[in-house]
């Protein structure tokens, strides 16, 4: 059983026929992501969601962290997204279980730290996730994805004005995921600092809602959604 747990919003419908996992950002909560929901419970009438808190307390304040992060250093983060990846992992499959959900039922969304989280256990998950997507993150340990893992669609926002997260590694991760055979799109948001803004939660709303109908692109380059 995992030993994570978080705030939970049950399928609009009433009965859940997926689930949508929200990983939180370095020092957040569960309850931070868990406020994006009501953006998407029209897209995802049927989908389940849940916030798990990090499994550590953030040295600072009340929130949680995934791992220890002093800098954006790329062995320090993978590092700490290796030793996590198996709690994030048991958690989804623990909610799946409750769930009476398949593997392919699942989507994960991060922001910053629990972008690196979705993205490192997605994309290494036995049965690919329908979706993941991240926003304002990094994407580790890209040479170590398994030759035959899992290629869902991804999505990926940032801000261009974004201090805490430099911008440029949006379109790192995304060429490193082409590279991979990964269907990735990706958003550049004018303007907007280290955050989710509304266009951004409406791509998300999209991509999740057509992942989950099966009309998002399994296979294909980088492809950028709209601008503005």
């Amino acid at each position: 059983m995992s030993t994570l747990d978080g705030p939970r919003v049950a399928a609009a419908s009433g009965t859940a026929a997926q689930l949508i996992v929200l990983c939180h950002g370095y020092g957040s909560d569960g309850n931070d992501l868990i406020g994006l929901v009501p953006h998407w419970r029209n897209y995802l009438p049927h989908a389940a969601f849940v916030a798990p808190n990090a499994p550590q307390r953030h040295p600072v304040g009340p929130g949680y962290q995934w791992f220890p992060l002093s800098r954006i250093d790329p062995e320090e983060a993978l590092r700490g997204t290796e030793a996590a990846a198996p709690l994030l992992d048991s958690f989804i499959d623990d909610e799946l279980g409750g769930l009476g959900l398949a593997a392919n039922k699942l989507a994960l969304v991060g922001f910053s730290q629990g972008t690196m989280m979705s993205l490192y256990v997605g994309l290494r998950r036995t049965v690919a996730p329908a979706a993941i997507v991240g926003f304002s993150g990094v994407l580790v340990g890209a040479d170590t994805v398994p030759a035959r893992g899992a290629r869902p669609p991804v999505l990926l926002v940032h801000g261009d004005a974004d201090q805490v997260v430099p911008p440029q590694t949006l379109l790192m991760a995304a060429n490193a995921l082409a590279g991979l055979g990964v269907p990735v799109q990706w958003h550049m948001s004018k303007g907007l600092g280290h955050g989710i803004d509304g266009f951004g939660l409406a791509l998300a709303g999209r991509l999740l809602s057509d992942a989950f109908s099966g009309r998002a692109p399994r296979t294909g380059p980088v492809m950028a959604p709209p601008g503005r």
